[in-house]
């Protein structure tokens, strides 16, 4: 791809209409920013807003002050606020000038049919009983709250039209378009909702159109210190790694049960938050403490520090506490696929554990002319018969070669995590993990090639390709499912939803899965040559 470097005109932003957003596709988009309105009624919500702008050049001048008084609301009934908007104004329907170029960026949805305008004017009962000065400000509340939100409904249709162009490779067209909904953002509001996540998707495509190595300005290429601390403010911030954590901690716990020598293998220690949780539960076996070995795999420190060392000692005087014997390793590498198995010094006497919290899929960008790094690890894996593995993923698909398509799914899915990071009291950690959350944004769509490592891919995928690498899944079970469910309530908000798929479970926000997590033993050779 190459960079975007052709001088364009104002005038060379009107882009064809797409062929490849279906209407279905739109509602879903619609849907998941929070925005209770169909494909198919944008054309009249279109015609609606331009007879309420008419409206307003002629209203008093006290409108012109709307905007710097307005609050913010979140109107249910675009259509129905605009159509009470007109009746307020006492203003007849106005004819409609058959070129509506200010929303020619609503109308290339395939299969929209423009309908006949409703001419019936909304209930204005709503307004009775109340003082002049409280009816002037629900005017001037309706009229703003309808503009942005016609506004950020225009912006989910340009960003798609955009990431479209973008795959066809007409840059100079792409950046054109950039340019008016970076203007088109100055009249949403940025702090929620629409308007935070269209910003970090425009400055994502801005990245991808205007630099010439957009790589470069993604720091989620690898491990590394800065990534450490953002993930811990994520991790703070929502439920998501702590779900991650608690279920897994819970199938090797059980995996555990009877044996005297352990050893779990971290693919990513990150300050080692997950393992006090486990350390103390196994110091309460009712058989006794195990002897605990714990390998943990990390970036190398660029100070010279051994940071893992650091971890792991604070881990081991947690473990004194209580005592359970414990044992420490870290392994520095920068790459998941840089570890080789002898590192870990895994004994054939000990009880494997191998722990995967959102790893395995940077593993899925190998360079197709050697060994593919999924199929190199998971057979090391494998060969080191762990009792179990344990894979907490995306629960998304983000790892498809058409541009559009990775677009359009990406904005689906961080749209809800957006959504469900609102519910989050702590202000500074939610600040951080919007900037965790913004980097793997940038990945997914700056990057190509090996530098494109966030290719997140949904469960059933990765039922197949662990079933085709010999593993067998296995069931996370009733433990797992109570345990997730009690952390939720932690959390004041009630749209996290814990469910269970075919012996795996997925935290989401209302009805969409975010994250899954799954556990797994390798199937023994003899068995699977039978």
């Amino acid at each position: 791809m190459g960079p975007y470097d052709s001088a364009i005109s104002a005038g060379s932003s009107t882009c064809s209409p797409s062929s490849s957003a279906k209407p279905s596709e739109i509602d879903g988009l619609l849907a998941g920013a929070g925005y209770k309105v169909r494909s198919t009624e944008l054309h009249q919500v279109a015609q609606r807003l331009e007879r309420l702008e008419t409206v307003m050049v002629n209203a008093p001048a006290e409108i012109s002050q709307m905007a710097s008084d307005a609050l913010q609301c979140n109107p249910s009934d675009i259509a129905s606020w605009v159509d009470s908007m007109l009746f307020e104004f006492n203003q007849q329907p106005v004819s409609m000038p058959s070129d509506l170029s200010d929303f020619s960026d609503l109308t290339y949805i395939d299969g929209v049919v423009s309908p006949a305008v409703n001419q019936t004017v909304g209930n204005n009962s709503w307004m009775e009983n109340r003082t002049p000065q409280q009816q002037e400000l629900a005017q001037q509340l309706t009229v703003v709250t309808a503009m942005e939100e016609d506004s950020g409904i225009r912006l989910v249709h340009m960003m798609i039209t955009c990431a479209e162009l973008v795959q066809r490779g007409e840059l100079p067209l792409a950046g054109s378009l950039i340019e008016e909904m970076q203007a088109l953002l100055t009249r949403v509001n940025t702090a929620c909702g629409i308007g935070k996540v269209a910003g970090y998707f425009i400055e994502a495509l801005s990245r991808r159109v205007f630099t010439r190595t957009p790589q470069a300005l993604c720091c989620s290429t690898g491990w590394s210190n800065e990534n450490e601390i953002l993930y811990h403010h994520f991790y703070e911030a929502c439920p998501y790694l702590k779900f991650a954590h608690f279920t897994a901690n819970q199938a090797i716990l059980e995996a555990f049960d009877g044996h005297d020598c352990v050893h779990v293998v971290d693919f990513n220690l990150m300050h080692g938050l997950q393992w006090p949780a486990l350390i103390q539960a196994l110091a309460l076996r009712p058989c006794g403490a195990p002897f605990l070995r714990l390998t943990g795999i990390g970036p190398p420190s660029p100070d010279g520090r051994d940071s893992l060392r650091e971890i792991g000692l604070r881990l081991a005087e947690l473990a004194r506490s209580v005592n359970v014997r414990f044992a420490f390793r870290g392994v520095a590498a920068s790459r998941l696929e840089d570890v080789k198995p002898w590192m870990l010094q895994v004994s054939p006497t000990e009880a494997v554990a191998i722990n995967s919290i959102m790893q395995l899929h940077r593993l899925l960008g190998s360079v197709p002319t050697r060994a593919s790094a999924m199929e190199t690890v998971l057979g090391w894996i494998r060969s080191l018969n762990p009792k179990i593995v344990t894979v907490v993923e995306q629960e998304a698909n983000h790892n498809q070669p058409e541009f559009l398509d990775r677009f359009t799914e990406a904005l689906y899915y961080y749209s809800t995590m957006f959504d469900s990071l609102e519910a989050c009291s702590l202000q500074l950690e939610k600040a951080v993990a919007e900037i965790y959350i913004q980097r793997e944004i940038c990945n997914v769509l700056c990057c190509e090639g090996s530098a494109r490592v966030e290719r997140h891919e949904p469960l059933a995928k990765w039922r197949n390709r662990l079933g085709a690498a010999g593993f067998r899944p296995l069931n996370l079970g009733s433990n797992a499912f109570k345990q997730a469910s009690m952390l939720l309530t932690l959390f004041s908000a009630e749209g996290y939803i814990v469910e269970e798929h075919e012996g795996c479970l997925t935290l989401g926000w209302h009805s969409r899965p975010l994250i899954a997590a799954s556990a797994w033993q390798p199937i023994p050779y003899q068995t699977q040559q039978q």
